[in-house]
């Protein structure tokens, strides 16, 4: 008998139903597949300097708030609504948020 795979991932009732952390970011798994991954980040007004140089591509989209990244040495804000396609390999890290800014990051492999 197979296991539920419903099981690895945290089951939610509704993606707006979250806790802004105090600061950094909340990282919460949505689904992971062999090809894509897709991530709910709720992000404080102090995210974490953290520079990512990721193996695979990614897509954001930005649901709630705003967000200034640095792609690749030059800055991109991101509002309500905006995305924004990080191809593999490509360093970026985000420099600001407001408080409660939520995001959906989907993972290609």
């Amino acid at each position: 008998m197979g296991r539920d795979r419903r099981d690895e991932f945290e089951l939610l009732n509704n993606l707006y139903n979250y806790t802004v952390p105090e600061s950094g970011e909340v990282f919460t798994k949505l689904l992971d597949t062999p090809k894509a991954k897709i991530v709910r980040i709720v992000s404080s007004d102090t995210p974490p300097d953290t520079l990512y140089v990721q193996e695979e591509d990614e897509w954001v989209v930005l649901l709630e708030g705003e967000a200034t990244l640095e792609v690749e040495g030059k800055r991109k804000v991101l509002r309500r609504g905006d995305t924004l396609f990080i191809p593999a390999q490509t360093p970026h890290r985000v420099l600001s948020t407001r408080h409660g800014t939520l995001w959906l990051a989907v993972h290609l492999y």
